[in-house]
């Protein structure tokens, strides 16, 4: 497509040739004009056969506008588009500090697809996982970025006027920091700071140094969530027991005059205020009491982070969110793209606490909002499974209520796929036993995979629901929707090689105990031939997956991934070699399958409507992974 556009300002030039490259958009005194114009009011944009006009106010808006301008373009050439932004700001925020931590490279492409959604804000949260000169073991081989690779980052994001805001942890959440001797004098527990001690604001401020040098915002990002054991360590051994609101609020104070000396404006987690005025530790308890002095000792220009990712209904965000403006601030709202925990996204719990939770942010005034992408547990679910969670968070941003054909629109203009298929990748884990949208955070793709074949501890769970089936026909609808997903091609074929793995290992403890215990040798035989090609198929996987892992992060952290695969290899090995001592009368029985099945009911009571779900080391083994 070829355009004459005029009007462009200086500060779109260096975003709009990137975006043109992306588009295949070319410029010429003899394209189809494009009127530009900035102003106060909505996005606008409209078309006659005879030219264009775009009209915006913020720069983001620019790039939001010029995207439905091509999109309308290639099917209309009369039209007329209006767009109220809800939100001051809209984004998203990156988790660089599991084990994925993502290469610059992926950072601009999720950039530039921000950039066409109309996302604004990019937090990056880095634990550890940036350089401090002073201390050499922060960040050592988990891939942390250099300040090079951060200010790079920034400098991209904001040609398209997107805001990237460092995100640091300065209370907890730092296990992997204070593991090193270093720390000796600055740890609490294993993973909260000894606050009080004054090495440990030396550390706080080479953090703050550090990070924000890298970017241009004035806003920073500073953590304070889930302390839970705060004050119960080294703390409590040279003090004594102390209230834990003053532990917070004196530590806060003294973290947030080390921002205000480099000229930041902090924000934090709120959930430790209301766990800490709960009776049960609860962060969504409606009935948590937070005393007046405290509440006045929360620094005035503080930003409070509401973060919730659980709830489906629209009034319990309203409620939450007034009592989070008893607190002295409009807060800001983080809600959940469910990419953590499990190897396969969650849509359904996406889709549905997000609408719920931004319709309530609209219907309160709250201003901004932004996503979570976490990868805790493993990393073990690609980053681009997020895309369809920041397309839905971005027509949030500019309608009162998202359509979903326009989202559907949308998603396969900006992302470049269609979002029905990547959407099929929730059956991964909306399988059956698991009640529609999976609300309750079922996991069966992560335990039917990691499971052993011997032990099958969540055996029982599945029974009788015909998982090796499910899992056959998801790998047949991925792989006619491959065909078409050209650009993600690596995301597609390794999650059409997960259905095929499942389609034979789901079921395969069930079956091989069932066989045992009738003492059906011959069964037990064509058990142990299937064990060597399924061996291949999952090492096929684990390749497919470390193609997929190095397309967006950097090579530090997969190894924890190399590990699990290596797992399951070595355990199918095992289970051939067990089942062929047994068959030649080496050994008169096999001990693993001896022993009963049990429903796995750990560590969650486990509702209707799941199958369950557990960390690694609870799905590989009943016994002491370390």
């Amino acid at each position: 497509m070829n355009l004459h556009v005029k009007g462009i300002l200086p500060e779109l030039e260096n975003g709009f040739s990137i975006i043109c490259a992306e588009l295949k958009i070319t410029q010429g005194s003899t394209g189809f004009p494009v009127q530009i114009e900035q102003r106060v009011g909505p996005l606008e944009v409209s078309c006659t056969s005879e030219g264009g006009i775009i009209r915006y106010e913020k720069q983001i808006h620019f790039f939001r506008a010029f995207g439905l301008f091509i999109e309308r373009l290639t099917e209309n050439k009369e039209f007329h588009i209006f767009e109220e932004p809800q939100f001051q700001t809209n984004g998203i925020m990156i988790d660089a500090s599991r084990n994925g931590v993502m290469t610059v490279d992926a950072i601009k492409l999720f950039l530039r697809k921000m950039a066409l959604m109309g996302l604004d804000v990019v937090m990056m949260y880095t634990e550890d996982t940036f350089e401090m000169e002073k201390y050499p073991y922060f960040g050592y081989m988990r891939g942390r970025y250099s300040e090079a690779e951060l200010r790079e980052c920034d400098q991209y994001a904001a040609d398209f006027g997107i805001e990237m805001i460092p995100c640091i942890q300065t209370l907890a959440h730092l296990t992997e920091a204070l593991k090193w001797n270093y720390a000796g004098e600055i740890r609490d527990t294993e993973d909260i700071l000894l606050v009080g001690e004054e090495k440990t604001y030396q550390f706080i401020e080479e953090m703050i140094k550090a990070t924000s040098r890298s970017f241009r915002t004035n806003r920073i990002h500073i953590g304070m969530d889930e302390a839970h054991r705060l004050g119960l360590g080294t703390y409590l051994q040279k003090n004594g027991y102390c209230d834990r609101f003053s532990i917070m609020n004196e530590h806060l104070q003294k973290v947030v005059s080390l921002t205000e000396k480099y000229q930041l404006k902090p924000m934090i987690w709120s959930d430790m205020y209301f766990r800490l005025g709960s009776k049960t530790g609860n962060y969504y308890d409606l009935n948590a009491d937070i005393p007046t002095d405290v509440i006045d000792g929360i620094p005035k220009d503080l930003q409070l982070v509401y973060w919730d990712y659980y709830h489906t209904d629209q009034d319990f965000y309203e409620t939450f969110l007034e009592k989070h403006k008893v607190l002295g601030s409009s807060p800001v709202f983080a809600g959940g793209i469910w990419t953590w925990n499990g190897i396969s996204p969650n849509y359904g719990i996406t889709f549905t606490t997000t609408n719920a939770a931004l319709a309530a942010c609209k219907n309160t005034g709250v201003k901004e909002v932004f996503a979570t992408m976490w990868g805790d547990n493993g990393a073990e679910t690609s980053p681009l499974t997020g895309l369809p969670g920041m397309q839905l968070f971005a027509e949030h941003g500019y309608a009162k209520e998202v359509d979903r054909s326009k989202l559907a629109d949308r998603f396969s203009f900006c992302v470049g796929g269609d979002i029905d298929d990547f959407l099929a990748l929730t059956e991964f884990d909306e399988t059956p036993g698991v009640a529609k949208d999976n609300l309750k955070e079922s996991h069966p793709s992560k335990f039917l995979l990691w499971q052993d074949l011997l032990t099958g501890l969540y055996d029982e769970n599945i029974r009788g629901l015909s998982m090796n089936d499910h899992y056959a026909k998801l790998a047949d609808q991925l792989t006619k929707a491959r065909q078409i997903q050209h650009e993600w091609e690596p995301l597609f074929s390794y999650y059409i090689q997960l259905a095929k793995v499942l389609s034979v290992k789901a079921e395969f403890g069930l079956n091989l105990k069932c066989a045992y215990d009738e003492k059906d040798k011959s069964r037990l035989e064509e058990l142990r031939n299937q064990v060597e090609p399924l061996h291949h198929m999952v090492d096929d996987l684990r390749i497919k997956h470390r193609e997929l892992w190095l397309s967006t992060n950097k090579a530090f952290g997969w190894e924890v991934l190399d590990i699990r695969y290596g797992g399951v290899l070595a355990r199918l090995n095992t289970t051939s070699d067990r089942l062929t001592d047994y068959l030649e009368g080496k050994v008169q029985s096999i001990e693993e399958l001896e022993a009963e099945r049990l429903y796995h009911d750990a560590p969650w009571i486990m509702p209707k409507g799941t199958l369950g779900r557990n960390t690694y080391h609870r799905i590989a083994t009943a016994g002491a992974f370390f």
